[in-house]
């Protein structure tokens, strides 16, 4: 199929040895076929006589001795001049298809004499000669198998100028090895470009580890020099490249139009052009016969140039092979453009993907998400899904690096599973440092209402003008925005399946903004000309509530960290937990102390009212940040403990 392939795509020459080593086999066979026929009339003239003998011919030529011996023992006579043997059909079409293949290789090497051995040929078949049957003329025998001296052509003498055709072709097709190609025919330049092109192959070569492919054949064919490589084993999976000079036109095709995209792709830092996608037909390719073709003509402005470019198409060449085999398995993982992109990416870092396929595949992330985290990926969930887009195509991307470093070590499998799954567990955890980064967000938030607050009760010690009204609208403008957050935030939980914990503590500083915000609005409600000693009270207590959204903040900040291993980070979240809690004392503490300013009397009612709800609103809140540090120092112990 792959010379069926390169010949449609008008590049024969290449084929040229192949077909001459072919054709001459042909001949050896052709002859052997030719004396069984006279064999066969021999002794079905005397069949008294022990059958002639040619098994020692037959080896020679490849052919299965017992079906020849048999179709001699079995000749008879069934007439005047004529015989009957078993499978006499079957020999007199291997003969026409061995006569057909020593054509075919004339036709390519030397078109004109070709020509004229195929209507020789055809004349043969009009007349008869070569009729396919159980039983034949002695006569035709005679004239198929002899030589007549009145220059009557015959298929012998046809075998025999075929013959001569194909020794003058053998000695033109003499086979060297260059650089690990196969080549003939080549002039002293030709060797620069061939040696290129396969200094590139040999620098990824490695990376199919022991998959078939990428042999190599090289020939001169008049002005050009042919380079082609079957790459796999994939039918019309097949690179052809033509150089004139400094010109490079490389023909590629394949039967997936996808991974036809992708070789275009490979090769972006080249001016290249390269044509569209054209889908072209050969009988007996695939289910439906048909592949896609691309061709691309690179002007170097010199040789070195030159040089560059074929050695980039020799490297990229690896990348192709099961290929298509190695997307379908990521877009299990991922989205369909993210697994090519992923394979782009390992084949411009030389990474490659059949490593990946030959340690596992599937298999290897699968037994990763069964060991490492079977409650946060469910059966058939897309990784993309579970750790966001970002991390889940780097989690493959170190999967296809590490199967490929493991395999060219000579590693175990088991430990690349080791090493994949503990990459695996990193992402989810930092996952969760993600989603805790919604939550430090919240805590800003809750900083922001907290020191509006406190800037408002400064404001009314020191007698400078303050705006309740603002400071609620202000406040209430946050909370909603907080309340954005959280509803995306719960929504990020949900998807990527993240602890229980995270979304609890989103919760706690979305009830302490709640709180702040309810503050604000009371403040916007109180009388003008609150007493001094409250208002003392009062900023004291904002004071409290203000530092310990900081606290929130920076604890959630570095319990991001914690995953990394960052044992200061663990201790800086634990001493942030511990400051909620002091504030939640402190804040209990001030709001007995206005409470009993109030109750001690001399303020009127709107006054009481007013101060005992801010200050209680706001003691809510640091009780909100006392509840959220339980759950902050729960989430940093889990972590130091897994």
């Amino acid at each position: 199929m792959k010379s069926q392939i390169v010949e449609q795509l008008g590049q024969a020459d290449i084929l040229l040895p192949s077909l001459v080593a072919e054709a001459l086999a042909a001949n050896d066979c052709i002859k052997v076929r030719m004396s069984a026929l006279q064999a066969a009339v021999h002794h079905a003239s005397q069949p008294d006589h022990p059958a002639p003998d040619l098994q020692a011919e037959c080896r020679a030529a490849g052919i299965a001795p017992a079906a020849i011996a048999a179709l001699i023992a079995g000749a008879h006579s069934v007439g005047e001049g004529r015989i009957a043997a078993p499978n006499l059909a079957r020999l007199m079409k291997d003969i026409l298809d061995d006569v057909t293949t020593m054509i075919r290789a004339v036709k390519t090497g030397e078109p004109p004499a070709g020509e004229a051995m195929s209507a020789r040929l055809a004349a043969m078949q009009t007349s008869g000669a070569l009729e396919a049957s159980n039983e034949i003329e002695t006569a035709r025998v005679a004239r198929l198998t002899g030589v007549a001296d009145n220059d009557v052509d015959s298929l012998h003498r046809l075998v025999m100028d075929l013959h001569k055709a194909l020794n003058r072709l053998a000695a033109g097709c003499a086979e060297e090895i260059v650089a690990g190609a196969r080549v003939f025919g080549l002039r002293p330049d030709d060797r620069q470009p061939v040696e290129s092109f396969m200094r590139g192959l040999e620098q990824t070569r490695a990376l199919k580890f022991d998959h078939p492919g990428l042999d190599t054949m090289a020939t001169r064919s008049g002005d050009r020099l042919l380079i082609q490589n079957d790459i796999g084993t994939t039918d019309a999976h097949v690179l052809v490249i033509s150089i004139q000079y400094n010109a490079v036109t490389v023909t590629y095709t394949d039967v997936h139009r996808a991974r036809t995209k992708f070789f275009v792709g490979l090769f972006e830092e080249f001016s290249a052009k390269w044509s569209g996608l054209d889908r072209q037909a050969a009988d007996g390719l695939g289910d439906d016969g048909n592949f896609y073709l691309v061709t691309g003509h690179y002007e170097a402005a010199t040789a070195r140039d030159r040089d560059a470019f074929l050695t980039a198409v020799g490297a990229a060449l690896v990348f192709l092979i099961d290929w298509n085999k190695a997307r379908k398995l990521l877009r299990n993982w991922v989205a369909k453009n993210d697994a090519a992109g992923i394979l782009g990416w390992a084949a411009r870092h030389r990474v490659g993907h059949r490593a990946f396929i030959q340690l596992g595949g599937d298999e290897l992330i699968s037994a990763a998400v069964r060991n490492a985290a079977p409650t946060r990926i469910g059966f058939g969930e897309r990784l993309d899904q579970a750790l966001g887009r970002n991390a889940a195509v780097d989690f493959i991307k170190t999967t296809l690096r590490v199967s490929t470093e493991a395999l060219v070590a000579g590693r175990s499998v088991r430990l690349v599973r080791d090493q994949i799954e503990a990459d695996l567990v990193r992402r989810l955890e930092g996952v969760d440092s993600t989603l805790l980064a919604i939550v430090v967000r919240q805590a800003g938030l809750a900083h922001d209402i907290a020191a509006a607050l406190a800037h408002h009760i400064a404001a009314l010690q020191a007698g400078r003008p303050a705006d309740g009204k603002l400071l609620a609208a202000y406040a209430g403008r946050i909370e909603q925005k907080a309340d954005r957050i959280a509803i995306e935030g719960r929504k990020e939980v949900k998807r990527l399946n993240a602890r229980p914990v995270i979304e609890q503590l989103m919760d706690r500083v979305e009830e302490t903004i709640d709180e702040l915000e309810q503050a604000a609005f009371i403040v916007s409600l109180a009388p003008a000309g609150i007493n001094p000693a409250l208002l003392i009270a009062l900023a004291e207590l904002c004071r409290i509530a203000e530092s310990g959204a900081e606290a929130a903040a920076s604890g959630l900040a570095a319990a991001a960290d914690v995953p990394e291993g960052r044992r200061a980070d663990a201790e800086d979240a634990l001493a942030a937990v511990i400051r909620l809690i002091d504030a939640e004392h402190a804040a209990d503490a001030c709001e007995r102390n206005v409470t009993a300013q109030v109750f001690a009397g001399g303020f009127d009612v709107a006054t009481s009212l007013s101060i005992l709800e801010l200050t209680r609103a706001i003691e809510r809140s640091t009780d909100r940040m006392a509840s959220f540090g339980h759950l902050l120092r729960r989430h940093v112990m889990t972590d130091l403990s897994a």
